[in-house]
């Protein structure tokens, strides 16, 4: 299984923050080092040092990184333009050799958009669905050839599709909790299906509607990776964990419920169980950037049993 450490740096982490833990989940041997998209704390606490764009973070991050691949969960539809987005992630992937993956979603978080300036449509689906669209159509346009579209919300008019992105395709992550329609999306463009902050329970019929999409436009369900994104908070002992546990303004009996959770051996038990059901890959959100010690315990007790 696939072990990802999954950031908020809006919550308040600068550059240098997000590098160290990159830097340190590569040296762990974790598989990936992703970040949200969003440019507004979320909750209480001091706003500084303020958003970091995780594109302009991931370049840099590339060229100070060998091997961990990058990516966002989820970049926000809303936020730029699809030519633009497809051009920004091609060059990351150059710079990074090969190393970076899109997850693209619609949006949700109205409050952020007003803050900066970001249009928030009440319909977001069809500006989700026809980017994935456009950015995939840009992505595999041979070269030499144009590509355009003409759609509800874009248009685009014998563009060169250029740059292109070292990998091809380039993977792309579709994410939700929607019933229908995010699994249609899914088994359309993505190559990785995640359900984020789920119930636990809900996971296999997650995955289940992900797999009858596919069915329904005869596409190999296994085809795709089908992951989960998960709060981490593992302790050696008790009181470990409840210190991880307030330093992130948690309970630790709320995170053993919803999250990865509890002392090494329950974190086996639950990766085990979401392996089971279908899951290779699990993000483990990390809330605390400064505590590189559980990143430390978490590959040595964990990521060997799974």
């Amino acid at each position: 299984m696939d072990l990802r450490i999954f950031t908020e740096p809006q919550q308040g982490a600068s550059y240098a923050d997000q590098l160290r833990v990159a830097q340190a989940a590569e040296r762990l041997g974790y598989d990936a080092f992703f970040r949200s998209d969003h440019f507004l704390r979320m909750g209480d606490g001091s706003p500084l040092p303020g958003p970091t764009d995780s594109w302009v973070t991931l370049g840099a991050i590339a060229r100070e990184t060998s091997t961990i691949r990058l990516g966002t969960l989820v970049t926000s539809a809303t936020f730029r333009q699809p030519g633009l987005l497809a051009i920004q992630v091609a060059q990351v992937d150059d710079m990074s050799n090969a190393r970076v993956e899109l997850g693209l979603g619609a949006g949700w978080f109205e409050r952020e958009h007003a803050a900066y300036g970001f249009p928030f449509p009440p319909k977001r689906f069809g500006l989700l669905t026809e980017q994935l669209e456009i950015i995939t159509g840009l992505w595999s346009t041979p070269a030499g050839e144009t590509y355009s579209f003409e759609g509800e919300h874009y248009t685009l008019t014998d563009s060169p599709a250029l740059p292109k992105p070292v990998q091809s395709p380039l993977p792309v992550i579709v994410g939700g909790n929607g019933p229908a329609r995010t699994p249609a999306l899914a088994a359309r463009f993505a190559a990785e299906y995640n359900t984020s902050f789920p119930e636990i329970a809900d996971i296999p019929e997650r995955f289940a509607r992900v797999r009858e999409a596919c069915e329904a436009i005869d596409r190999d369900p296994d085809s795709l990776v089908y992951s989960a994104a998960l709060v981490l908070c593992v302790g050696a002992d008790e009181a470990e964990l409840a210190r991880r546990a307030a330093a992130i303004g948690r309970e630790a009996s709320e995170l053993r419920e919803h999250g990865v959770a509890g002392t090494p051996a329950e974190a086996v038990e639950l990766l085990q169980r979401l392996k089971g059901w279908g899951a290779s890959r699990v993000y483990l959100q990390v809330l605390d950037l400064s505590d590189l010690d559980h990143l430390e315990l978490v590959a040595a007790e964990v990521m060997p049993h799974v």
